[in-house]
């Protein structure tokens, strides 16, 4: 891999972790929203959102081709990652009881976002540590780049 080309799967990266960052913001920020959004009359609860990153496919580039025919390994050389669709998670609402709550139901349960703080900050953390993991190569690459000039002089 080229100098440039850990540059690039550390710059993929960061962008994809600051994106996940974001997408997790807005789940700690919608923990309790009880009106994200209306359908058939009814407003519905926020549902918390999950980035999908997977690594970038460039399997059709002369490059890639050519990288798979010198490695001869017969595997796609990827360069980085990226996120490829922001989906609702699936689990169902939280219910509460609290019949004074302008959003209750006949029965008197509010439906609250299926948004888990703990597994939030989980995630949050994690994404955090794969930011400054990344930062550490670009500095450990651009380090190497500077001390390779240093040897030119």
């Amino acid at each position: 891999m080229a100098l440039f080309g850990s540059f690039d799967s550390s710059a993929s990266a960061l962008t994809a972790n600051r994106l996940r960052m974001d997408v997790i913001s807005s789940n700690i920020s919608n923990a309790n929203t009880t009106r994200g959004e209306y359908v058939n009359g009814r407003w519905q609860p926020y549902k918390r959102k999950v980035a999908i990153i997977e690594p970038k496919k460039e399997a059709s580039s002369f490059q890639n081709f050519l990288q798979m025919a010198a490695n001869k390994t017969g595997r796609t050389v990827t360069n980085g990652v990226r996120v490829t669709r922001i989906m609702e998670d699936r689990t169902p609402p939280k219910m509460m009881y609290d019949p004074t709550h302008p959003d209750a139901d006949a029965r008197g349960y509010v439906a609250l976002p299926n948004v888990d703080m703990l597994k939030e900050m989980v995630d949050l953390m994690s994404t955090t540590r794969a930011y400054e993991s990344n930062v550490t190569a670009i500095n450990a690459a651009k380090a190497m780049a500077m001390k390779a000039l240093e040897i030119g002089k």
